[in-house]
């Protein structure tokens, strides 16, 4: 026995027979162990990320119900509708149809304005006109007039119920008890909300409930009046308590659920998401079984197999270990093949041929690299795609409905055409430096196109006569566009410069933005170092930053920093060669 546990000088075989007993013991513990925690920490995570889905969505449904909210007193101050309240009934018909037609023009951009909203309203009480975006012909319903009023809501969020449907409106006078001139109202679809709730918990086979307790409205997923009741007096005891949100396990008709619960103050209503226990712990159960008769047959097949290991492979694998020393030591020597025609006898003989043909293999193999090296740089060129095609042609849209921009439609449609003819081109590597910039300029005149003057563009420095490979500006561009500069409220500065260094040169991007901590530039900036172990498709910084070192090597590339302009500074390092 002792014998048997003097590792350091036994065999294979007897390390792995004691290694066997040494791991598998503990190994049943923990696994026992973490079988137990398993149910507890599962459900402790999906509630969390259950919590943190509800958190996204109900912020998305805040931000588009805010949205909304700021957009309506546009409405309120349009001179047609003023006009329209006012002297309706004086102005000749077409007068009266040619302002309506207008008005009904802004309605529908503003309909088309959220997909939450199923129609946009205007109640003009002095024509007796409900003006909606798509009906012309339309007559007043003073109980919903009525109910759009301010002074007329027993509550004072935004969110007006009424016959069950859901509405955001504002009058004109805003600040007054009579009869307004008239209101603006946006009516929100029911049915895309409840889409929206039920992306929460629909993975789980979930049920999600927005619910209104005040005024007793509430929007479903699905159609469970059971489960909606028993939301309604679980909503309450945590309303009673002060509970904005969390998640419990709650029980009712037999079944367990974990109940994930959150309140939004602009809504005043608890998004609640009842998930089936069973879906989430009920595998477990089964698992436990299982576990030890895996024990069992885990104990068995180890010993079995370690015999035939040392009968089958342990010994012709030595013989196989030892000629590979060899070579390691530059003794190319072939092994003596002493077995059949099973797979060691393979092993051998592919061995004697492998050591016959290695130094041509070794070079084939280097050839085989550069190869592999030219097709990496197709594949990660072939993964620059337009990400924003579709913001164009909404972009276009627009502008050709507009009667006054019809000129810089025609310059966009320009820009859309230069854009993709580079994009699409095949059969280049590299390309003019020059055209690279082109390139880059015209995305930018896109850009302007989107954002109007609010993001200040400028471009210095010398334009080399020299070849770079395609798409390594213009992406760390649309970068800037997309994280930095996008979602500025103030004013947005982007500068383009480029500097000739001693072993090469660097064009910067710089920008004011300040979506990106310290913090987040130095895991960047990790991530770009080790960019070349990783081969899984990769876009953006990564991808220019891999293709610039293939090409010029690896000390070249794309770094980032601080900008003294407050934002991000990323420079792109080319050779000189």
């Amino acid at each position: 026995m002792k014998r048997f546990f003097r590792l350091r000088d036994s065999s294979i075989f007897k390390k792995i027979m004691a290694a066997f007993m040494v791991v598998l013991l503990p190994l049943m513990a923990i696994t026992w162990l973490i079988n137990e925690k398993g149910s507890e920490s599962i459900r402790k995570e999906i509630s969390q990320s259950t919590l943190n889905t509800t958190g996204y969505y109900l912020d998305s449904l805040e931000k588009e119900a805010d949205r909304i909210v700021q957009y309506l007193p546009k409405y309120v101050t349009d001179d047609d509708l003023i006009e329209l309240s006012t002297t309706g009934s004086e102005l000749s018909y077409y007068e009266r149809a040619q302002k309506i037609l207008d008005i009904q023009k802004r309605l529908v951009l503003m309909k088309d304005s959220s997909p939450f909203i199923q129609e946009a309203k205007a109640y003009v009480p002095s024509i007796d006109r409900t003006l909606l975006s798509v009906k012309y012909d339309t007559s007043i319903d003073l109980q919903e007039f009525a109910a759009m009023q301010t002074h007329n809501r027993p509550y004072t969020e935004p969110i007006i119920n009424w016959n069950d449907r859901l509405f955001i409106s504002i009058q004109y006078p805003i600040n007054t008890r009579r009869e307004p001139l008239f209101i603006v109202s946006a009516e929100l679809s029911a049915q895309k909300l409840k889409e929206s709730l039920a992306q929460i918990g629909r993975s789980l086979g979930g049920t999600s409930i927005l619910l209104n307790l005040d005024h007793g409205w509430h929007l479903q997923s699905d159609n469970d009046p059971t489960l909606l009741e028993m939301a309604k007096v679980f909503i309450k005891d945590n309303q009673a308590q002060g509970k904005k949100e969390g998640f419990e396990t709650v029980r009712y008709g037999g079944k367990s659920y974990l109940a994930v619960y959150k309140y939004s103050p602009l809504w005043n209503s608890y998004s609640l998401s009842l998930i089936p226990e069973a879906n989430v712990l009920g595998p477990i159960q089964t698992y436990r079984v299982w576990f030890w008769w895996a024990c069992a047959l885990a104990i068995v097949v180890g010993l079995f197999f370690s015999y035939l290991l040392f009968r089958l492979i342990y010994r012709p694998l030595m013989r196989l270990v030892h000629s590979f020393r060899h070579v390691q030591q530059n003794r190319l020597e072939p092994i003596a093949i002493d077995r059949g025609h099973d797979e060691f006898g393979y092993l051998y003989q592919a061995f004697n041929e492998t050591i016959h043909s290695l130094r041509t293999l070794i070079e084939e193999n280097y050839e085989q690299q550069i190869r592999n090296q030219r097709s990496e740089l197709k594949r990660l060129q072939s993964q620059i795609n337009p990400h924003f095609l579709y913001n164009c042609f909404f972009v276009l849209c627009r502008l050709i409905k507009s009667e006054q921009q019809k000129d810089k439609a025609y310059q966009f449609c320009l820009y859309i055409g230069e854009y993709f003819h580079f994009i699409t081109r095949d059969g280049e590597d590299e390309i003019p430096l020059a055209l690279e910039v082109k390139h880059s300029r015209t995305y930018v005149d896109m850009q302007t196109v989107c954002y109007g003057e609010r993001i200040q563009v400028k471009f210095d420095g010398d334009v080399m006569e020299r070849t770079v490979p395609r798409l390594v500006l213009q992406p760390i561009i649309e970068n800037a566009y997309k994280h930095a500069l996008g979602n500025m409220r103030t004013e947005g500065v982007l500068w383009v410069h480029s500097e000739e260094n001693e072993d090469g040169f660097s064009f910067y991007v710089e920008d004011n933005g300040s979506a990106v901590s310290d913090e987040e530039i130095k895991r960047l900036n990790t991530s770009l170092r080790r960019s070349e172990l990783r081969m899984e498709e990769t876009t953006g910084l990564v991808n220019v930053h891999r293709r610039i070192q293939l090409r010029y090597g690896v000390e070249y590339g794309i770094t980032l920093a601080r900008s003294a302009l407050g934002g991000l500074k990323v420079r792109i390092h080319f050779g000189s060669s």
